[in-house]
């Protein structure tokens, strides 16, 4: 069984880690590079490899290290590989779920898939008719779409599918002579880079770049909003390119969700991260004494704030960065302590102290609420909460697992309404100008939406945010939140 982060935490689709190198241990690499990428999926993690002309795909439940072991990776041996890390946005936590995804019919292939279709729906009718589906994600209604293709060639049938599904993607293909396809939407919702390993003879595609530098990789290029990339012996080469009306990067991205050491757009997250915690200090000072962050996520921000603000840093919340997911359910005992679990309070620094508590971003309000109070159980005697990024009020339809309006805390209240839950002594957000000045970039060039309902890819009006819309209801029993209670725990190979 699963237990579960907490409830507020937003969590993010995928990573996705591809390895053209035939003169490498390319399933060894995988693992190192999605092992880089944990942080963006916790759930379930697998390898696909080619290797004479076959698939043979390995995946598990659990964490990269609990999912692979020196034998498997041993066993795997191949020209080229495709690998990723899944926290579930469609379809339920159990291992047919888990990806890559295998598909065999006109074309043999291994999808690994970060984001979220809009209209997948409109497709999983047709391909039950024709086959049935093993399982209740998008990742596989796209795998099949392309596999199911008639079409004479593998690059035609993955056109014609860019060309009908809509919505968030980042996609890294492996077919079964060793050719990797990389693929993202019009719009380049989420993040993919190509880089090159140092012999001159392998390329990698990562969700970022951190991916990169742990297996011996230079940035080479981001893969282009709309763009259909494949790499084989020849490097890479653009194959297709869809018509991108504007590109619009998530910007959470920026705020939460890729490791402070990656770069987006040529961006440093850390330095963008930073940034806005000095814009933080601008728009929104406060007379305190020390400046502490919500561990880790919030920590550039914070030392943002107290560099621009004068006011000292210090740790005051200190992380077990050991706690995640288990499959070792806790003791009720323990379940109740909440977010003390994760975060215990340094007494010395906090004690009588005016303190500026700075976090990300504010969700629904649970966990922020217990730190408060949790601040001045520690004996501060002000707690001034400023908040890196503007109120979360609207769903995120791109491969975000972020509740419905009615869940998120900012949806239908005031900053002012916010505080008086939360209960510190004051609560400010960054504004969106503050935040998207941070970044570099124009505000055109991302998505906020779920921070003022512009949406870049229309939403379907008949959408549903439930991560369990593919399930069938009586297999519901067993599942709660999307985890499986009863996860199966067979290690298979899908050949």
């Amino acid at each position: 069984m699963f237990s579960h982060c907490p409830a507020s935490t937003i969590k993010e689709k995928c990573g996705v880690f591809a390895l053209f190198a035939p003169d490498e241990d390319v399933a060894r690499l995988t693992y190192f590079g999605l092992y880089s990428l944990q942080h963006r999926g916790q759930e379930s993690a697998g390898i696909a490899v080619s290797t004479n002309r076959k698939l043979v795909c390995y995946k598990d439940m659990g964490l990269v290290t609990q999912a692979f072991s020196e034998k498997v990776l041993t066993i795997m041996k191949g020209e080229s590989a495709v690998g990723h890390v899944r926290y579930s946005t469609t379809g339920s936590s159990v291992e047919r779920n888990a990806q890559p995804i295998v598909a065999q019919a006109h074309h043999h292939i291994a999808v690994a898939h970060n984001g979220n279709l809009v209209n997948a729906a409109l497709f999983r009718d047709e391909l039950n008719t024709n086959g049935g589906l093993k399982g209740t994600t998008d990742t596989e209604i796209m795998a099949e779409l392309i596999a199911r293709n008639p079409a004479p060639d593998l690059e035609t049938a993955i056109t014609d599918c860019m060309d009908r599904i809509e919505g968030a993607y980042s996609v890294a293909i492996l077919d079964r002579t060793g050719t990797i396809y990389a693929m993202r939407d019009r719009h380049g919702i989420r993040p993919l880079c190509i880089g090159r390993l140092g012999n001159d003879h392998g390329w990698v595609v990562a969700s970022e770049t951190c991916a990169l530098s742990i297996v011996g990789a230079e940035f080479v290029r981001e893969v282009n909003p709309g763009e259909l990339v494949r790499i084989d012996d020849f490097g890479p080469s653009t194959v297709y390119q869809l018509e991108s009306p504007r590109s619009a990067t998530c910007v959470f991205e920026f705020i939460y969700f890729a490791r402070p050491d990656s770069y987006i757009h040529g961006r440093s997250l850390y330095y963008s991260r930073k940034t806005m915690g000095m814009n933080l200090a601008k728009e929104h000072p406060v007379d305190a004494d020390i400046v502490m962050s919500v561990p880790d996520s919030g920590t550039p921000a914070a030392i943002g704030f107290a560099q621009q603000s004068g006011i000292p840093y210090d740790e005051g919340l200190i992380k077990n960065r050991y706690v995640g997911r288990t499959f070792i359910a806790p003791d009720q005992r323990i379940r109740a302590l909440g977010v003390k679990i994760k975060l215990n309070p340094l007494l010395e620094a906090i004690g009588g102290k005016r303190v500026v508590l700075v976090d990300d971003s504010i969700v629904r309000g649970s966990t922020s609420s217990q730190i408060v109070r949790m601040m001045y159980d520690a004996g501060a005697r002000e707690v001034h909460m400023r908040v890196s990024c503007p109120p979360v009020k609207y769903p995120c339809f791109y491969g975000i697992d972020m509740a419905e309006a009615s869940q998120l805390i900012a949806s239908t209240r005031t900053v002012e309404e916010i505080q008086d839950i939360i209960k510190p002594d004051s609560l400010r957000y960054l504004s969106i100008e503050g935040m998207v000045g941070a970044c570099g970039l124009p505000k055109e060039r991302f998505c906020t939406a779920c921070f003022n309902d512009e949406y870049p890819i229309a939403i379907p009006q008949q959408l549903q945010l439930d991560k369990l819309k593919f399930e069938d209801p009586s297999s519901r029993a067993g599942v709660k939140n999307g985890i499986d209670l009863k996860p199966d725990m067979t290690r298979v190979f899908d050949t």
